[in-house]
């Protein structure tokens, strides 16, 4: 019904040539310009860290709060493996729950 009215055949030349000769003032105004550089990508690991080991217990009471957020940047970790990692130290008696809803848990590190 509504909408845009199709172009004639001389109409959409035009249209063609003036892009063109936009594109080819645009490419020669510019020059050639180096490859934009390539994005370091981070390895973020699958496997949480040691549960038990004594150094990473240690900088885990170091911290004021836990979540999965915070200790999985701190750790390089992903998410999930960081929930895990949380749920190994509350086992362990190495943290404590403190607070938990559907999708985040806060935990706190035992004196």
């Amino acid at each position: 019904m509504g909408g845009k009215k199709k172009l004639g055949l001389k109409q959409m030349e035009r249209q063609q040539g003036k892009e063109d000769e936009a594109k080819a003032a645009k490419e020669k105004k510019e020059g050639k310009k180096a490859a934009p550089p390539e994005k370091k990508r981070t390895i973020i690991n699958v496997i949480p860290p040691d549960a038990k080991n004594d150094k990473v217990v240690a900088e885990v009471k170091k911290m004021p709060v836990l979540t999965p957020y915070a200790v999985s940047s701190k750790f390089n970790v992903r998410i999930s493996a960081a929930k895990q990692f949380l749920s190994q130290l509350e086992q362990n008696g190495a943290v404590e729950l403190v607070s938990s809803s559907h999708s985040i848990k806060v935990y706190k590190p035992c004196a």
